[in-house]
C-alpha cells in the first residue's frame, strides 16, 4: 500500500479551512500600551495657590509701604496711614475630560483601558492648568504701569511698583543666541533689584531659547555663563541647564508664543472670560517670583465613573474647578524678541 507523501493538516488558525493559516490566532498582548507623550507641567509649583472649601473666589490682601520721619522732641506722635488693597481670584467653570467605554468593546478588548484613559484625561486637565498659569504669569509681566493695572483690575493700587520687560538683543535673531539670552536674564534681575522685588526668581524658557543657551556652535568665550573656570554652571555633555545670576532655568512647551488676543479662554459664560489671553507673539521667556500670580482651587483634580444601564457602558469624567489671576505684576518680567 502506498502512503501519500503529503498529509492533510487541520490548520487551527484558518477560517473555514481556507485563507491565512494564522487568521484566527490571537495577537499576543505586549504588556504595555503606547500612549501620547506626557507634557511637562511645571508652573503649578512656581506660584501662589490657595484651596477653598466653598465660595466662588478668594481675596489676596495687598499692603502699602510704611513711611519714616524724624521726631521733634516734645511733639505729639501721630500714626501714619498704610494703604491697603486686594487682588481677587475667581474660580472658573468646571473643566472636564470625559470618555465613554462600551461594555461590549471592553469585554472584547484584551487589555485594560480604564486606567490608561483616566491617566490621559488627568494629563489633559493638568496641561490646560499649566498653560493657563503660564498665560497669567505672562499677563502679569505685561502690566508695566498704573494705567495698565487699572485696566486689568478695575483700579490700581497707589503704592504698587512696576517692572519693565526686557528685549533679547537688538535683532530678531538674537532671541536664539545663548549669550544674548543670558544678558537679557541679567538685565531682568537688575530691573527686579531696582524695584526692590525680593523672593526667589525662576526663569522658564520655550525649547528654542532653552537649548540656545547651550550654544553648540558658539565659542567658549560666548558661553562664559557655563564655564566652570569662571564660576559658571551647567553642562553641554549632560544637557544640564546653567544657573544664571542665581536663577534656575527651566524649559516648558506651555509658554504662549502666539497672538491669542482674539481667543476667549476660559470660554464665554465664565467669569474670567478672555482673562488668560493676549498677544504673546514676541514672548520668548518669563522670569518671575512666586508672588506674580495666584491660583484658587475649589475642586482639585478628581475622577468619577458610573455604569449607565441605558447606554450599556461606563462614563468616566475627570474634572477640576480652579481659577487663576495676576497677583503682583512687578514680580514678573517678559523676555521678548526684538
Amino acid at each position: 500500500m502506498a502512503f501519500p507523501l503529503d498529509q492533510t493538516v487541520s490548520r487551527l488558525g484558518q477560517q473555514n479551512a481556507t485563507g491565512d493559516a494564522r487568521a484566527l490566532f490571537l495577537k499576543l498582548y505586549a504588556g504595555e500600551v503606547l500612549t501620547a507623550f506626557e507634557e511637562k507641567n511645571i508652573f503649578m509649583g512656581l506660584h501662589r495657590t490657595r484651596t477653598i472649601s466653598n465660595g466662588k473666589s478668594a481675596q489676596f490682601p495687598l499692603t502699602g509701604n510704611a513711611t519714616a520721619k524724624y521726631h521733634t522732641a516734645g511733639q505729639l506722635i501721630e500714626g501714619d496711614a498704610i494703604k491697603a488693597g486686594e487682588r481677587t481670584v475667581t474660580v472658573d467653570d468646571l473643566l472636564i475630560s470625559a470618555q465613554f467605554i462600551s461594555n461590549v468593546d471592553e469585554a472584547m478588548n484584551h487589555y485594560d483601558v480604564r486606567s490608561i484613559y483616566s491617566k490621559e484625561a488627568g494629563n489633559a486637565l493638568a496641561n490646560t492648568c499649566d498653560k493657563n498659569v503660564a498665560r497669567v504669569i505672562a499677563k502679569a509681566a505685561g502690566i508695566n504701569n498704573a494705567s495698565e493695572a487699572a485696566s486689568a483690575f478695575g483700579a490700581s493700587f497707589d503704592d504698587e511698583v512696576y517692572t519693565n520687560n526686557v528685549t533679547i538683543g537688538a535683532a530678531s535673531g538674537d532671541a536664539v543666541v545663548g549669550g544674548k539670552i543670558a544678558t537679557a536674564i541679567y538685565a531682568a534681575l537688575e530691573e527686579f533689584d531696582k524695584k526692590d522685588i525680593t523672593g526667589d526668581k525662576v526663569c522658564v524658557l520655550p525649547p528654542e531659547q532653552y537649548y540656545a543657551l547651550f550654544g553648540a556652535d558658539s565659542s567658549v568665550n560666548d558661553l562664559a555663563y557655563m564655564n566652570k573656570d569662571v564660576g559658571g554652571s551647567g553642562s553641554l555633555s549632560t544637557g544640564a541647564a546653567p544657573t544664571i545670576g542665581g536663577v534656575k532655568i527651566l524649559m516648558s512647551n506651555h509658554i504662549p508664543t502666539t497672538d491669542e488676543s482674539g481667543t476667549a479662554n476660559p470660554p464665554a459664560g465664565t467669569t474670567n472670560t478672555g482673562s488668560y489671553n493676549a498677544d504673546y507673539s514676541a514672548l520668548r521667556g518669563l522670569i518671575f517670583t512666586q508672588d506674580a500670580a495666584a491660583t484658587v482651587k475649589l475642586l482639585d483634580l478628581g475622577v468619577e465613573s458610573e455604569y449607565q444601564i441605558d447606554r450599556q457602558g461606563t462614563l468616566m469624567v475627570s474634572k477640576y474647578a480652579m481659577g487663576h489671576n495676576v497677583l503682583r505684576p512687578a514680580c514678573a518680567i517678559q523676555l521678548l524678541s526684538a
